[in-house]
């Protein structure tokens, strides 16, 4: 009697499910008159990104840090927080062929969203249409260990009652697959849909 190949598939969201305008940050650069990567690199600053996505600090409480940040090179505080508003309004695009595959795969084991996140994903899931997609969501800013540590991808095997060993984990960054690999998980490093198509044919089969 064949086995199924996956007993759970744990999915990352942005980079796989959704994607961001990669010229988004930067044309906010240039209508504020600033240098190009000034947005992201008071955003994407290690030190606060990681307080962001451990829950540390909430998605309003970084986004606050981030208008401090910005200040200087805006010129006054109203600047920079206009600037993080229209940061803060920008949405990415719901890959719609993606979804559509993990439904179907959602017919047959249970499908898991993992993503280092800040405490805006919830709502920005139900905004985008996403709210009911998953069988769980696995937030790390609500559970304090971010990608790639091991107890991310332990809490979301266990939510869905699945062995570690027997979930299909996908993401976009190389790192994080590696880290599954080495927990004895399938990884599956996400670039472009065939992929994940080929990787859970036999599963949909």
């Amino acid at each position: 009697m064949e086995t199924r190949p996956f007993d759970a598939v744990l999915c990352d969201f942005d980079g796989v499910v959704h994607l961001w305008d990669p010229d988004g940050m930067t044309s906010l650069d240039r209508a504020w008159g600033l240098a190009e990567g000034t947005l992201a690199g008071a955003a994407f600053n290690d030190e606060l990104l990681h307080a962001a996505v451990t829950g540390r600090v909430s998605d309003e409480q970084w986004r606050c840090e981030v208008a401090e940040a910005l200040t200087p090179a805006c010129g006054s505080p109203e600047r920079a927080r206009d600037l993080v508003e229209a940061w803060n309004a920008l949405t990415g695009r719901v890959d719609s062929d993606v979804v559509d595959l993990l439904v179907a795969l959602r017919t047959k084991v249970p499908v898991v969203l993992v993503s280092s996140a800040t405490t805006r994903l919830e709502k920005y899931l139900a905004a985008v249409g996403l709210g009911d997609t998953f069988e769980a969501v696995i937030n790390t800013a609500r559970i304090g260990v971010a990608k790639p540590n091991l107890r991310v991808f332990e809490i979301a095997a266990q939510r869905v009652g699945a062995d570690l060993k027997r979930c299909l984990f996908v993401d976009d960054t190389a790192g994080h697959v590696a880290a599954a690999q080495a927990a004895g998980m399938t990884g599956l490093h996400y670039q472009r849909i065939e992929q994940l198509r080929d990787t859970v044919a036999s599963l949909l089969d």
